[in-house]
């Protein structure tokens, strides 16, 4: 199994990015926090999923070991593949993904295609005791609020949820107001 890549970027798509290593080439599905961080001919590392069925052999790769692991998690969840799951990675960062199921907030994870109330409320049944008791829940309530509520704002004004998602993953993380950050992430949508 493929664990860990490093290489140089060949291509970059909506979901998947290329790497490059010596000669050879792996197509690697990620979400679009990463793709969006990168640049062709960039050097890139990342851990590494590998999922083999019977008739395919898929790679999905992260920045860090806890996002592996998150992944690895979510997977453990009867009716979450990895396709799926790389979708509810793709919400947010993984912080507030957890604020979300530590908050038992289903609704977050409704808004993905293909999951509906009970998978969203198995999915949070599931993890909240997995994600760590180490978490402090009032601020994790604060974080998840505070996005759920930039976000809103942008829909408001009109973007998409991809849009504001984007914006919201380009802003620095020691941002910690939200006026702030709202006005951040339209100075980086008017942008593009």
């Amino acid at each position: 199994m493929i664990g860990y890549i490093s290489g140089t970027i060949k291509a970059i798509r909506k979901n998947y990015i290329i790497i490059a290593t010596d000669y050879l080439g792996y197509k690697v599905f990620v979400i679009p926090q990463i793709s969006l961080s990168l640049e062709p001919a960039a050097k890139v590392s990342l851990f590494i999923y590998t999922h083999v069925r019977e008739d395919q052999l898929s790679l999905f790769g992260f920045s860090t070991l806890p996002e592996l692991e998150f992944f690895e998690l979510l997977l453990g969840i009867s009716g979450i593949g990895p396709k799926m799951a790389l979708s509810i990675m793709s919400l947010a960062n993984l912080e507030m993904i957890k604020s979300a199921i530590a908050n038992q907030d289903a609704g977050v994870f409704t808004k993905i295609s293909g999951i509906g109330l009970k998978t969203a409320e198995r999915l949070i049944l599931e993890l909240k005791d997995k994600i760590g008791e180490h978490l402090d829940k009032d601020e994790m309530r604060d974080v998840s609020q505070m996005h759920a509520d930039v976000i809103d704002v942008l829909l408001a004004l009109g973007y998409s949820r991809s849009e504001a998602r984007r914006a919201l993953a380009e802003l620095p993380k020691d941002l910690t107001n939200a006026d702030d950050k709202i006005r951040m992430a339209l100075r980086s949508l008017a942008k593009q």
